[in-house]
């Protein structure tokens, strides 16, 4: 258990290095002192920089472009718009490719992509980029379920022909998936209190520090390197390369440093740009986005409404849930149809409830594209169920936790889907757990010296010393899917090489696991050294030259990769037993035994004899082995009912949120975020809490400050900069006592469970709750912002 405190880590920390060992980051000390290279430092000889012109509206007809004036700017080597696009593949997408490599005939979004340039200077890109002349024709918007399925509606795309386009019930329904189960009418009627809600969730950015930036190189087979930031390099070279009519073995793609992601780096944003200016001029072509371009470059977290229904008997057992879930996936579907499956399956939270209604969708409309975001699906959901949760414990007169602790699930439980719960689901002892944490002390502001305004609402604004200041708690706990889901065919790869080197065994990792700040580089280390017993592991960084390893994304890395390298390495140590045996058999009997171990940079019985040092089984030879693993199948969701066992694993976490809320200015200060999750398996228990603690805090974003405001008239983002859309910073952010449960998923490497997105559900929830309590008011749209909390709406 953390206390939230700064950890101090210590020389015992450091020794071994095995799994279950908080052993530090190998990046760690470069990021804090600013070493480390990131995909914006790259540089190449002679590269020229490229830039993109954006759509200044949401929706238009594209009349004429004219590059003349661009191309006449001196120092600029190529002006490519849709018309100068190598082949016939002009659209990419992760699922759906309706997304266009540049805008042709219309524009669909603000910030679309329309033409570009590639200059020997950044200034000069840009200043050419504003030299490209453009009509445009302005077209209605389409910004909402209402405008989206009226039936004289702008359609956003027509002639649909994707998967989903003959399932839905208007073209601009991207995808709908409802889960029916029991009979929800039966026990609405049998309910003894029903509780209804409407709630509104904003668009949340993903607001990584690093910029989109990348540097694609031109190679002399005619093809191309490109070094970027990404989440998944195979994704990314598997829709680039059609693009530019290359085979996907002359697109070469290496992992460059990422400053950060959270889901918004799955989609494409200039990768293909950057190669085709590099194809077309002849020379590296570096592309670096600014902070009002990323915002724009990049998709969001979907928007949602939602509409609930809980019921439940007197003595507190829910009956039923039913529910509307409209997610907002504004003009290109990027991960859409599979948030879409997420929100439903997940939509009724870690209870016990037999009879369910529910139905998800998406919407194409005009608005920012929207996409993977830690949490994908989820967090929408948690956030009006959680509250609903409060609402019908209050109805029933029951103490909160108690009521959700009475109908949490367990391993048995059976989702709506149909889907048996089979393994470790301590939803009710993690509430249990958070409840009993220790409480902050009561008015900590207050000194002898008078109010200490740093730790009021409003902080050095000095705007209270006190008074109107009332103190809220809340509780929330959710539920997260781990893992590609839906019969995904969701596998990594892992390549291992042991080999001596100075006289010492030394292990070398190779992966295309995307190092987006997750740890898993530090993960896959620990892995090798507990399987093979060296000391020393190199990571290979990420690249294409091995198989894939899926995305950084879906809390599943170190589930997947990290089972790949357990597998190879297992793979490694029969090969280098087998070469042991067949040196050193004849010296000792244990040799044609069983249960030899590696350990210490030696072979060893299970009793721990010593057979033979590593450096000398293996001489001048090195082991090498390649995996492709893959986690338990799943299965598509039945596009009626819903029913299906969909996914893989699923992750809990549990938050108390304490905090002090200025009641006539409506300011919050969130004084401490508690959380209690099940983790499986602590691989590295510091990186496990550092993930816990910043899911923690992203959730405390989407609260109280964070949203992509779009003006509903325009479709126009208004506040594309770190300026206006606020993130929480260091004096933001409270103490995050932790405390990590560890009941194994026997189905999982080392039992482990995934865990990076579980706390960014239940923390805004959390918040929330503390905030209603507070306040005495419904609050049923995140983020609060002031004028919600004192009635000044304008």
């Amino acid at each position: 258990m953390t206390d939230g405190a700064p950890t101090r880590i210590t020389q015992a920390a450091r020794t071994g290095g095995g799994i279950g060992e908080s052993t530090l980051r190998p990046d760690g000390t470069l990021k804090v002192t600013g070493e480390f290279a990131y995909s914006s430092d790259l540089w190449h000889e002679d590269m020229l920089w490229g830039q993109i012109l954006r759509s200044p509206h949401a929706h238009a007809e594209i009349l004429s472009i004219d590059t003349g004036e661009a191309l006449a700017v001196p120092g600029v080597y190529a002006v490519m718009t849709y018309d100068d696009l190598p082949t016939e593949v002009r659209h990419y997408g992760l699922e759906i490719r309706d997304t266009p490599v540049l805008a042709h005939g219309k524009v669909r979004h603000h910030g679309e992509p329309v033409a570009l340039v590639a200059a020997n200077h950044p200034e000069t890109a840009r200043r050419a980029a504003d030299r490209i002349r453009v009509g445009y024709r302005e077209l209605p918007v389409v910004t909402d379920e209402a405008s989206a399925t009226a039936p004289d509606a702008v359609l956003v795309h027509e002639n649909r022909t994707d998967h989903h386009a003959g399932r839905v019930p208007h073209p601009n329904i991207l995808h709908r998936q409802p889960i029916v189960r029991g009979d929800v009418e039966r026990a609405a009627a049998e309910a003894d209190f029903v509780v209804r809600g409407e709630y509104v969730f904003g668009m949340q950015d993903q607001a990584f520090l690093g910029p989109e930036s990348g540097l694609a190189v031109p190679e002399e087979d005619g093809g191309v390197h490109l070094y970027i930031a990404t989440q998944w390099l195979h994704s990314d070279r598997r829709q680039i390369a059609p693009v530019l009519g290359l085979p996907e073995d002359k697109v070469r793609m290496t992992l460059a440093g990422v400053g950060g992601a959270f889901g918004g780096r799955e989609d494409l944003s200039m990768q293909i740009h950057a190669c085709l200016l590099a194809l077309r001029t002849g020379r590296p072509v570096k592309m670096v986005y600014n902070r009002y371009e990323s915002f724009f470059g990049h998709v969001h977290r979907h928007p949602a409404r939602l509409s609930y229904e809980h019921g439940a008997t007197r003595d507190g057992r829910l009956t039923h849930v039913r529910c509307r879930i409209v997610l907002d996936g504004g003009a290109y579907a990027s991960a859409s149809p599979a948030v879409v499956g997420n929100a439903s399956s997940l939509g009724v939270g870690p209870y016990e409830v037999g009879d369910v209604d529910i139905e998800a969708l998406a919407l194409y409309t005009n608005n920012p594209p929207c996409g993977a975001m830690r949490g994908f699906g989820a967090v929408q959901a948690c956030f009006a169920y959680e509250a609903q949760m409060d609402k019908l414990a209050d109805a029933v007169g029951m103490d909160r936790v108690e009521f959700r602790r009475l109908n949490a699930m367990s391993q048995g439980s059976v989702m709506p889907t149909g889907q048996v719960v089979d393994s470790p689901a301590p939803v009710a002892e993690l509430l249990r757990r958070v409840k009993e944490m220790p409480m902050p002390p009561e008015r900590q502001w207050e000194s002898s010296e008078g109010a200490d305004v740093r730790q009021l609402p409003g902080g050095l604004s000095n705007t209270t010393h006190g008074e109107g200041v009332v103190r809220g708690v809340g509780y929330a706990v959710g539920i997260k899917n781990v893992g590609f889901s839906e019969g995904f065919d969701d596998y990594s790869t892992a390549r291992v090489r042991l080999e001596v080197v100075a006289g010492e065994p030394v292990a070398t990792v190779h992966t295309a696991m995307a190092e987006v700040g997750q740890g898993g580089v530090t993960v896959h280390a620990q892995i090798a050294r507990t399987e093979l017993g060296v000391a020393r592991v190199t990571i290979h960084p990420a690249d294409t030259r091995v198989g894939s390893a899926g995305s950084t994304s879906a809390s599943r890395q170190t589930y997947v990769t990290g089972g790949a390298v357990r597998h190879a390495c297992a793979l490694v140590r029969e090969k280098v037993l087998e070469l042991g045996r067949r040196r050193f058999g004849s010296r000792h009997p244990a040799w044609a035994g069983p249960g030899l171990l590696l350990a210490d940079g030696k072979v060893v019985t299970g009793g721990g004899e010593v057979l033979a040092g590593l450096a000398d089984v293996l001489g001048d030879e090195a082991v090498e082995a390649e995996e492709e693993w893959r986690h338990r199948p799943t299965e598509p969701f039945d596009p009626r009912t819903g029913q299906g066992n969909g996914h893989v694993q699923y992750s809990f976490a549990a938050h108390r949120a304490v905090v002090e809320v200025d009641t006539e200015l409506g300011l919050v200060k969130v004084i401490e975020l508690a959380c209690a999750q099940d983790v499986g398996k602590a691989l590295n228990p510091l990186s496990v809490a550092g993930q816990i603690q910043g899911g923690t805090v992203q959730g405390l974003g989407m609260a109280v400050m964070e949203e992509i405001v779009v003006d509903p008239r325009t479709a126009k983002v208004r506040n594309p900069s770190f300026t206006d859309y606020l993130i929480p910073t260091i004096l933001d952010t409270p103490p995050m006592p932790v405390d990590m449960l560890e009941l194994a998923d026997e189905h999982a490497p080392y039992g482990l469970r995934g865990v990076g997105e579980a706390p960014t559900l239940s923390s805004t929830p959390a918040v929330l709750a503390a905030i209603r309590d507070a306040t005495g008011l419904e609050l049923n749209r995140t983020p609060v912002r002031p004028e919600h909390l004192t009635g000044r709406n304008g």
